[in-house]
């Protein structure tokens, strides 16, 4: 059985901040609960207090805190 692949049904948007507050950036997916990678560049994001990523069914969440001109 070959897998249907796992496509973006709303792309992420490019969202403006003030520096110091926080901004969430979202997408939707075809598939429910498919694993979604955040990535800055090519390195790979990992939850802490500045990333926070949610997840519920299609949509997927990357919550940025204290966001900093650094984080464009």
């Amino acid at each position: 059985v070959v897998a249907v692949p796992v496509l973006f049904k709303q792309a992420l948007e490019n969202m403006d901040t003030e520096e110091g507050r926080s901004v969430s950036l979202r997408c939707e997916l075809t598939k429910a609960d498919a694993t979604v990678v955040w990535k800055k560049g090519e390195a790979m994001l990992q939850a802490s207090a500045k990333y926070e990523m949610k997840q519920k069914g299609t949509v997927a969440e990357l919550v940025i805190h204290n966001a900093e001109p650094e984080d464009a």
